[in-house]
């Protein structure tokens, strides 16, 4: 496949599945939708993971100096909580296109997690693209309204299936381990919230061909029937009784049936939902980032660009981090860009142009790295870059900071300060916090300061920065870092 246009060669997608060993053997992003951890309420459900893109409505909009980002509504119109929706008591009815959208666009990122939970994957073999960008649509969507998590992620692009099940199975994993989740779970399927759909339709003819890559594809009928039931969530008795220790009270469990044709009709000004697939090695996939890109330019009555922004490796992760840092400290998002991975980011490598175009000449921070020394360490699916030592000139003066395990030391002006893990826990807690959690916050920071890094990959011998691997990678750190006694002493600390 030759990608992206005018992109300098031929280069075949970094997919871990067509190399042995799977995921773990070798290699990403909205996220859509950075990852947070913590404990973060919704609707009475504390998360302890990162949270997907609500709703996965793309409405961004790219100013002359920056881009804002508006946040989409989330299926039912209410939150979410592990990645569920949870459904408030009212529903305003003009709430329905987020749901829509959401549901049938995106909703693989709410329905599995992607980003989020929690659901371990039969990742088996890789299933086959589709002849014609219809079928890869129709596939999608059959997968949704059967609720087979697995077939769902695994029928995306390579490089996106990738990151989407590796990431679910470290999560089950990881929070399996923690007995915050059930053991045993039916890894293909969604447990609390279902989506159905039926006699769903595309509009062949009105398909827009972007490139010889990119074909948007149209839905213009068929029913989307979403189910949502928290008292099917698959937490564990002690962490149930550790985050509600009064009880959950009444859960309902609700049902909403949507004709397409009808809120295309009504509610979205007659415009059809749109499915972008993309062509990999003669197959085509649905795209989830792809698509995300789409109705983001829609909404900024932006066009695809003709060119892209052809991807620049660099010869080793070290460098490939050292280039990405000048890059951004140089206010030069073209060269931040040519170092994203060509296969987990080629949406991004097609978009670019315009995300240039939009951000405009921007001015440097003035700040240089003087040095940078790193090490490197294997992760699923990459090779993970971690702080030894950098020092940096900003407004002429010089500052260093250096690891030595769970601390870092910090150089300016002629003056050194320390901070380890244990005093970084005391801060944060405070002084009145129980051993437990004390001994929790300690775990977590410790793990946190030895094991942070940037997540690299490699394709076609050149090593990029992937900002999906490297923001997930934080929140498998934290997890790891934990132990199930941990879990319910920051529970008991946060109330």
């Amino acid at each position: 496949m030759t990608y992206p246009p005018g992109g300098g060669g031929q280069w075949q997608p970094n997919d871990p599945y067509q190399q042995q060993g799977g995921p773990g053997s070798g290699q990403g992003y909205p996220q859509q939708g950075y990852p947070q951890t913590g404990q973060q309420p919704a609707q009475g459900y504390p998360q302890t993971g990162p949270q997907p893109a609500q709703g996965y409505q793309p409405t961004q909009q790219w100013g002359a100096e920056q881009p804002q980002q508006q946040f989409p509504q989330q299926p039912y119109g209410g939150q979410q909580a592990y990645g569920f929706p949870v459904p408030p008591e009212q529903q305003p009815s003009k709430k329905r296109k987020g749901l829509v959208i959401g549901s049938v666009v995106a909703v693989l990122a709410v329905a599995a997690g992607a980003g989020v939970t929690v659901w371990a994957l039969n990742r088996g073999s890789a299933p086959a693209g589709a002849e014609n960008p219809t079928a890869a649509a129709t596939s999608l969507v059959n997968a949704i309204g059967q609720g087979d998590v697995a077939g769902l992620l695994t029928g995306l692009a390579p490089a996106e299936r990738d990151l989407m099940t590796t990431l679910n199975t470290q999560t089950t994993t990881e929070l399996q381990r923690l007995k915050v989740y059930k053991s045993g779970i039916d890894a293909n399927k969604v447990e609390g919230f279902e989506l159905k759909t039926e006699n769903l339709a595309f509009d062949e003819s009105a398909a827009e061909k972007v490139n010889d890559h990119l074909t948007i594809t149209k839905l213009v009928g068929g029913k989307v029937t979403l189910s949502s039931d928290a008292s099917k969530l698959p937490f564990t008795k002690e962490f149930m009784d550790a985050a509600f220790p009064r009880g959950m009270g009444e859960s309902k469990a609700e049902t909403k049936t949507i004709d397409v044709a009808d809120f295309i009709k009504d509610e979205n000004k007659g415009k059809p939902i749109r499915i972008a697939t993309v062509k990999v090695d003669s197959e085509w996939y649905p795209s989830l980032f792809y698509t995300i890109a789409d109705y983001a330019l829609a909404d900024a009555k932006q066009e695809w660009p003709r060119q892209s922004i052809a991807a620049k490796g660099a010869s080793s992760p070290g460098d490939a981090v050292r280039g990405l840092a000048d890059a951004a400290l140089d206010a030069d998002l073209s060269r931040v860009i040519e170092l994203l991975p060509p296969d987990e980011m080629a949406v991004l490598h097609d978009v670019g142009p315009v995300l240039v175009d939009q951000l405009g000449r921007q001015k440097p921070s003035g700040a240089k790295i003087l040095s940078l020394k790193t090490e490197t360490q294997d992760v699923e699916g990459g090779t993970k870059v971690l702080l030894k030592e950098v020092e940096v000139e900003a407004d002429g003066q010089r500052g260093k900071i250096t690891k030595d395990g769970e601390c870092y030391a910090a150089e300016s002006e002629g003056e050194t300060k320390k901070f380890c893990a244990d005093d970084l826990a005391s801060e944060f807690g405070g002084k009145r916090m129980s051993s437990g959690a004390k001994q929790a916050l300690t775990n977590l920071v410790k793990g946190m300061m030895a094991n942070t890094g940037v997540v690299t990959t490699k394709v076609d011998g050149k090593w990029y920065v992937s900002p999906i691997r490297s923001v997930t990678e934080l929140e498998i750190t934290a997890l790891q870092s934990l132990q199930p006694d941990d879990i319910i002493a920051l529970l008991k600390m946060s109330k």
